[in-house]
């Protein structure tokens, strides 16, 4: 059996602040202002009401769905058969798994390493004692060895032939560009077919 518990006493139950309870002991209901609740309704748009016509048209159908409408199927397993190319790769597979498990390596012949250090030969030589000097005379290469030298500029003038071409390769252009179409003269295309004569035809026939 519980035993009942005692009331708390007057100085064990929680204190209002002073400013709180003047403020409460204070309060006066006619300070509050009136304020009209609207209420507002949110129709829903033609998409919601189509989704939700799909939504309970798919609950209805699987509710309502009767199993004695489905037709009985048999299932039929086919197995496929290897071609002769697979079988081959298969027995190529195997044999080869079969030789590296069951290898002996007794069998193998000893055999002996032989390290071989061909020296360079003549040519190979000369080539790298004439790349070392010349590295070496690039490297100490002594300017004050070196002679003043001055740069005379010639300046070719051209020759008569030259300015004649010159001359008229510049007549040409400047004809080409003022030609005047308008001393032109009007001249007529006159097509020539000539017939093959006797002598031509008695080749022809005789070919």
């Amino acid at each position: 059996m519980s035993c009942p518990v005692p009331a708390p006493a007057l100085k064990d139950l929680p204190r209002v602040a002073g400013d709180l309870k003047s403020e409460l002991e204070g309060f006066k209901p006619t300070n509050l202002k009136n304020a009209d609740t609207q209420e507002k309704i949110v129709l829903p748009s033609a998409e919601d009401v189509a989704q939700e016509r799909t939504h309970n048209a798919l609950i209805a159908g699987v509710e309502n769905f009767k199993s004695s409408s489905l037709k009985r199927t048999d299932t039929r397993e086919k197995i496929v058969l290897p071609n002769a190319q697979d079988v081959a790769a298969e027995k190529t597979e195997k044999a080869l798994i079969a030789g590296i498990e069951h290898f002996d390596p007794s069998k193998l012949k000893h055999t002996e390493t032989q390290e071989k250090n061909p020296l360079p030969d003549k040519d190979v030589v000369l080539q790298e004692k004439n790349h070392l000097n010349l590295l070496n005379g690039v490297e100490h290469f002594d300017k004050a060895t070196m002679k003043h030298t001055t740069t005379a500029e010639k300046i070719v003038l051209p020759d008569n032939e030259v300015i004649e071409q010159e001359k008229g390769q510049r007549q040409l252009i400047s004809g080409i560009e003022n030609f005047d179409s308008s001393k032109l003269k009007h001249a007529e295309t006159c097509e020539k077919n000539p017939l093959p004569t006797k002598e031509i035809i008695d080749q022809e026939k005789s070919a």
